[in-house]
Parts: C-alpha cells; sequence; structure tokens
C-alpha cells in the first residue's frame, strides 16, 4: 500500500466550525484555504450576536472564503438575509439551504441572489437530482459552492463516493461551481474527496489535527500503540491474580 501525502493534494481544505480560538488557529495553517459556519455550531459555541460574530471573523480573515448562513424559512427573508450577509465582506459567500423545512426548493432564490453577483454556498445537499437543480439554478459566472453532506449519507450506510464523482460531472457545465465534500467522518475522506476530483472538503479541527499522521510508518505507529497500551495499564496498576496467587 503506497504512502499518502499532504503536498500531493489539490483539493482545498476548508475549515468548519464557529469557535473564534479554533478559527485563529486554522487560519495560521496555509494548508486551510477558506472557513464555512453554521447556525447549529454557532449555537454550540454560544455565540449570541450573529452579525457581531462575523464581522469579528472577517477582521481576523480578511483574505480567504467565509460562508454565513441565511436562517430565515421563508424566501422573502432569506433573500433579505443573504444581501445583508453579502454586504460585510468581499470574501463572503452566502449559505443558502436547498431547501425551507417545507421542503420547497430553494432554487429561485438562488438565481435571484447569484443574479445579483452574490457567490453562493448552496448546503444541506444529499442527492444528485438536487445537485442538477442546483447547477441549473446557479449563475454560470458567479463563483458558488455546492456543499454535498458526503458523510450524512455516509452514516445511512451507502458509499458516498459513486454519488460524488458524479456530482463533480454533473457541474462540469458550471465552470464557477465548486463542489464540496461536506461532513467527513475521518481524514481518509479528504484523499477520497481529492481522487475523485472533488474541489473542497470541510474538516473540523480534530481532523486538522490528525493531518500530521498523513504517511506515519505503520510499524512504527503499531509499536506506539503497543506502548500506549502498556503505559495506560501501567498507570492504573492494573494486577490479575495468576496460578498460586489466585488460589490464595
Amino acid at each position: 500500500m503506497g504512502s499518502p501525502s499532504v503536498d500531493q493534494l489539490t483539493i482545498k481544505i476548508f475549515a468548519d466550525g464557529a469557535d473564534l480560538k479554533g478559527m485563529k488557529e486554522a487560519a495560521a495553517q496555509p494548508l486551510v484555504k477558506g472557513f464555512t459556519t453554521n447556525p447549529t455550531l454557532m449555537r454550540q459555541a454560544g455565540i449570541t450576536d450573529y452579525k457581531q460574530f462575523a464581522l469579528e471573523v472577517l477582521k481576523l480573515i480578511p483574505d480567504r472564503p467565509v460562508s454565513f448562513e441565511v436562517f430565515a424559512d421563508d424566501f422573502p427573508t432569506m433573500e433579505a438575509q443573504g444581501r445583508e450577509i453579502a454586504s460585510w465582506g468581499s470574501n463572503v459567500y452566502v449559505k443558502v439551504p436547498v431547501t425551507n423545512t417545507k421542503g420547497e426548493f430553494a432554487g429561485p432564490l438562488m438565481t435571484r441572489l447569484a443574479g445579483a453577483g452574490i457567490k453562493l454556498n448552496v448546503t444541506a445537499i444529499m442527492t444528485n437530482e438536487q445537485v442538477k437543480r442546483v447547477g441549473a439554478a446557479l449563475a454560470k459566472d458567479v463563483p458558488a459552492i455546492v456543499s454535498v453532506f458526503a458523510g450524512r449519507i455516509a452514516d445511512t450506510g451507502r458509499d458516498p463516493v459513486p454519488l460524488m464523482r458524479e456530482a463533480v460531472s454533473l457541474l462540469k457545465d458550471r465552470p464557477q461551481a465548486e463542489l464540496l465534500w461536506a461532513s467527513p467522518r475521518e481524514l481518509l475522506n479528504i484523499f477520497q474527496a481529492d481522487e475523485i476530483g472533488c474541489h473542497i472538503i470541510t474538516v473540523t479541527g480534530d481532523v486538522i489535527r490528525k493531518l500530521a499522521l498523513v504517511g506515519k510508518d505503520l510499524d512504527g505507529y503499531s509499536l506506539e500503540t503497543v506502548a500506549m497500551f502498556y503505559r495506560d495499564a501501567q498507570t492504573a496498576a492494573f494486577t490479575i491474580p495468576i496460578g498460586s496467587e489466585q488460589a490464595a
């Protein structure tokens, strides 16, 4: 089995999160080419003022794409929020869900926002039928990100690789649209996404930290693991009575 190399990757790695400290650490890594957030991550991070947080992020990260999501459920309010979010910075991508909570496709909204020159990140996509419809709604000359939640697809027992490979093909007539592999579950997903020609993958802090393991010698890693088990057993002072000790 060949040894993988981070230097050979062509896919762009985006950091996913809403913790300012973690985002600052990620921004210090040249390998990280952009950032994504969402309302769930922001709530988990204790964010209470959406715009204030976003402006702090953009002050910290002025030179790479950053995605902020609308959170209304009706399309007129989504559009108003999207236009406001887009005004916060030239590196901002407006995240728009593929549907609202009623399952209504957000295509007309995407077309209006893209038509106004607003860069979009269309999120929560899980089927290639959705990819087709999103691609048709986007402007050919305006940058956009098409986020397919490959990790959540894998959570259902389906292999996301064939679906993502087809999605790459479906977006070929939209040269400004980049396919994003969202919600990866392990570092291996970065290499899978890269191999099929996916443009971007979002990566959480715990997976970014695993990049240091890429290409690690497996014999040495095995020995380190054995030593870890031994060390922890010694630290815990485990004992197993054997033979006469047990009888006594």
